[in-house]
């Protein structure tokens, strides 16, 4: 959520297994802990790892009318179906977070759109944490929206991360980090 902005509306898409969901419900809860009015509404293909998924996450200021995002603000798409699926529904001027890791084809997007290009899948295998691709995506949009920052993200993550995973919570914070240290260099 841009500091300008009273409302957000994101989405994020890839293939099952590379934890949108759990990306999604991390944001949602960050900007909960923030004091912001949230909806979250994920979406399953027909299988689970390997279908595709995505989720509507909208933040505001406001109560929210709708969980449902027709034109997205932002959209962190981690692979090429996604990319190719919900990048026309961007706003103009809106943000698009991809995983340059596994797209590497130019978006056919509106020109306004400002596009970070984030090797996210890299970042994580650099981290010997490949699983955590979706926490470099999101510390980079985070950090690039400016409204939470990663840091929220990572105090949320233990109330959103299954217990029986809760020793992975220093991967995630070092990749929620690192996603954030990107987007920053990359302005």
């Amino acid at each position: 959520m841009t500091a300008d902005n009273s409302c957000e509306e994101v989405v994020i898409a890839g293939f099952g297994g590379q934890g949108i969901m759990l990306a999604g419900k991390l944001l949602a809860q960050a900007a909960m802990k923030a004091g912001k009015e949230v909806t979250y509404m994920p979406s399953y293909g027909a299988e689970v790892r390997g279908g595709t998924a995505n989720c509507m996450v909208v933040i505001a200021d406001e109560p929210i009318a709708s969980p449902l995002v027709a034109r997205a603000d932002s959209l962190i798409a981690m692979n090429k179906a996604s990319l190719n699926k919900f990048g026309a529904r961007l706003k103009p001027g809106g943000l698009l977070v991809l995983n340059s890791s596994l797209i590497d084809t130019e978006p056919q997007i509106d020109e306004s759109v400002e596009i970070l290009a984030v090797p996210a899948d890299g970042i994580a295998v650099e981290l010997k944490s490949p699983r955590s691709a979706n926490m470099v995506a999101l510390g980079a949009y985070l950090q690039r929206r400016g409204s939470l920052g990663p840091e929220a993200a990572a105090q949320a993550l233990p109330d959103v991360l299954a217990k029986r995973y809760h020793k992975t919570l220093s991967a995630n914070i070092e990749a929620l980090r690192r996603g954030g240290e990107f987007a920053e260099k990359d302005m």
